[in-house]
């Protein structure tokens, strides 16, 4: 490297780094090759710059860096992981007395835009819903937990822990209402829509008296897993084009009561957002919902034929 001092050697000042951190912090092959590809961009950007010593590295080049590589397209969420490398690097080099100071530690990424939540559309989601019976003639008794398990994930827009932390004695007498833990302890009186109310009443006569809705094995609840695992199937089975797992039908709920009521303090209630910033995603589904109505309806959306 043209001006380099005689001894600086990017390539194993970084080598020298990952073996620190497969030693030091027992870091398993797959993420020493993440921190190994994320500094390489360093290293291009070292040789271009042509530097002669990691004491030339500072923040504001290194800011120009971060909005060149973000208007070229990495995204915000790829820039904060080259960061985390970038500024764990220079620590390093820090406690090695190769820097005086850590040019990396404020600088921060690009926000990205939130990354929308994919749903099923109502349709779908309802020939779904109507044909979990079929999956699973041979098997009654598991045909009807299927069903209760997903219409009450769709109906009432559960987080899976919640839907396998659910008791019956959380339900009110007419199962049109359920007590459920959210996130942090809190509880909230989720609605339970007329097909997961038949569905639970099916199950119910046929699960005979334990505590909870859907219980496990050894007397506790039905697992995560389990039920992550049952979905995926069970979309294979019905030959949805895109696997299903437990948060698309909360999604799905909340994107399908929001297009019907506008009401979006109403979906932060069912869903048991502390923000309504978390559930303001949903506004964005919904308007494209109407751009594809709007582009597909209207006499003046529609390109003419040239």
């Amino acid at each position: 490297m043209a001006g380099a001092a005689p001894d600086f050697d990017p390539a194993a000042d970084i080598e020298a780094f990952l073996r620190h951190l497969e030693v030091s912090r027992r870091l398993s092959p797959h993420t020493l090759a993440a921190y190994r590809r994320d500094l390489r961009r360093l290293l291009a950007w070292v040789d271009e710059q042509g530097l002669p010593g990691w004491p030339a590295l500072a923040t504001e080049p290194l800011r120009g860096l971060v909005a060149r590589e973000f208007r070229r397209g990495l995204s915000g969420r790829s820039l904060a992981r080259w960061l985390a490398a970038l500024r764990s690097f220079c620590r390093w080099l820090l406690r090695e007395g190769a820097l005086a100071h850590n040019p990396a530690a404020g600088l921060r990424a690009p926000r990205s835009g939130r990354r929308l939540p994919r749903v099923l559309d109502a349709d779908a989601m309802a020939a779904f819903l109507d044909g979990l019976g079929d999956a699973d003639g041979d098997d009654p008794v598991r045909a009807a937990r299927d069903r209760a398990l997903f219409e009450l994930a769709y109906s009432s827009g559960l987080r899976v822990s919640e839907l396998v932390g659910a008791r019956w004695r959380d339900a009110d007498a007419g199962l049109t209402e359920l007590r459920v833990a959210g996130k942090g302890g809190k509880t909230r009186v989720v609605p339970v829509g007329a097909a997961a109310r038949a569905a639970l009443a099916q199950w119910r006569a046929l699960a005979g008296g334990a505590d909870h809705v859907f219980p496990g094995r050894a007397g506790g609840h039905l697992s995560v897993r389990t039920v992550q695992a049952r979905l995926h199937h069970l979309s294979r089975v019905h030959g949805l084009p895109q696997r299903l797992h437990p948060h698309l039908l909360r999604h799905s709920c909340a994107s399908h009561v929001l297009e019907s009521s506008q009401d979006l303090r109403g979906v932060q209630e069912l869903l048991g957002h502390a923000d309504i910033a978390t559930t303001q995603v949903y506004t964005h589904l919904d308007f494209q919902h109407l751009a594809r109505v709007y582009d597909a309806a209207h006499p003046r959306a529609r390109r003419k034929p040239e």
